[in-house]
């Protein structure tokens, strides 16, 4: 197995993934690092990468007036970001500024989508896993929103 296959096979997000699809996703990946401050996508902007954290902090951000930028989640090692190549608009929901120096595995979605559409096994795969990722992001979304409002009736 090469290094990258090897990359993609220790990340949680594949772990126990078919061998030939591990193959075929490394070679449109790339394992890349990044800086502090560093902007992976803005709020909007075409959905083209699929990102793995192997080291590492992103912060989740959206855009409110009058306040700028609110840090709405932090995703880190183990962790995926970047589901929107996978949903028509294809468009990112929020933006991603990396927050600690981080490694990541990028992977072109758009080619990874295309594979989708002609393998429904691969697709199913990934689906599955992308649906399971998602899951638990909304879970710690509800979670910190339940003690957002926790908060404000304390202050009442």
């Amino acid at each position: 197995m090469k290094t990258l296959e090897l990359a993609l096979a220790k990340h949680p997000f594949f772990y126990n993934f078919p061998e030939e699809y591990l193959r075929s996703i490394a070679g449109q990946a790339q394992i890349v690092e990044y800086k502090e401050g560093d902007i992976l996508f803005n709020e909007g902007s075409d959905a083209r990468k699929f990102y793995l954290i192997v080291k590492g902090k992103v912060a989740l951000e959206t855009y409110a007036p009058g306040k700028g930028a609110i840090v709405l989640q932090t995703v880190e090692d183990g962790e995926m970001l970047g589901w929107s190549w996978l949903v028509a608009p294809y468009k990112y929901r929020f933006g991603a500024r990396v927050s600690h120096k981080t490694e990541m595995i990028v992977i072109n979605g758009e080619e990874l989508r295309r594979q989708c559409e002609n393998d429904p096994r691969l697709g199913y795969e990934l689906m599955k896993r992308m649906v399971h990722a998602i899951t638990f992001r909304l879970e710690q979304t509800r979670l910190l929103v339940m003690d957002v409002y926790a908060n404000r009736a304390n202050k009442k």
